[in-house]
């Protein structure tokens, strides 16, 4: 084990939703220690203005827009990322939406496709691509970003809920199946004060951690991820770790 604490020097990281909140945070903590970086996600824009920041670490870094409820799209994101660093040591399946709905009975076919889509079908595929080159490679170690609503369910936003409890499970499925050499955990946050807490009801204050009192701030979530991504968590797998501000 490397005695830095963290020590990613050498590696190659996939972030998807990396271009703000929790994403954006992570990869630049990764940069920062020592990673090069693949920021995903649909605005090319912010990609970008996230990699100009990595690169003024000292990092090399690949902007792609993607979406990632299109598998084709996946496809292409996997063949560049590999093609531009040769591999993908890191994956963080990121990206995500949490829209709310006033009720179950008012909730639209495509709401609940996309909600799907977004946060099980594309970290679905991704994992897959990802995960077997790992496991056929130098191993690596996949960090799916769930949520504490997976375990502590809404009405208001129930499809993401139960779309991120898939993604729990997926978890678990995909640490058996590209097991040893690859690493699979996930990281189930709390309310973070991000841009996506704008679209929260009204009401939001009650989504605020019991314990804490508080939102999360995005720089938060850094060591869990900086622990999982490392060499540092090399017999921890499968497992779930609640970022949430001690949420009940």
């Amino acid at each position: 084990m490397k005695s830095k604490p963290f020590d990613l020097s050498g590696k190659v990281a996939l972030i998807t939703g990396g271009s703000r909140g929790l994403g954006r945070a992570t990869a630049l903590a990764y940069a920062d220690h020592g990673a090069d970086v693949v920021v995903a996600s649909r605005n090319i824009e912010n990609c970008e203005a996230v990699c100009a920041d990595i690169r003024s670490r000292g990092r090399n870094a690949l902007a792609i827009a993607v979406h990632m409820g299109r598998w084709d799209q996946i496809d292409a994101m996997v063949d560049r990322a590999c093609s531009e660093f040769g591999r993908i040591d890191i994956l963080v399946n990121n990206a995500g939406m949490s829209p709310v709905a006033p009720s179950s009975l008012e909730t639209s076919e495509k709401l609940v496709d996309s909600v799907l889509a977004l946060n099980f079908k594309g970290p679905f595929r991704l994992s897959a691509l990802v995960g077997s080159r790992m496991a056929a490679g130098n191993g690596g170690s996949i960090i799916n970003v769930s949520s504490v609503g997976s375990i502590r369910p809404a009405p208001e936003f129930a499809p993401y809920s139960g779309a991120k409890a898939a993604l729990n499970a997926l978890t678990t499925a995909h640490a058996a199946e590209f097991a040893p050499r690859v690493r699979v955990n996930a990281v189930l946050p709390g309310s973070f004060r991000t841009d996506v807490s704008r679209h929260w009801p009204a009401d939001k204050e009650r989504l605020t951690p019991a314990v804490m009192k508080r939102f999360g701030e995005p720089e938060e979530i850094v060591t869990t991820m900086l622990y999982l991504a490392s060499d540092h968590s090399s017999f921890t797998t499968g497992t779930m770790i609640r970022v949430d501000g001690g949420r009940p």
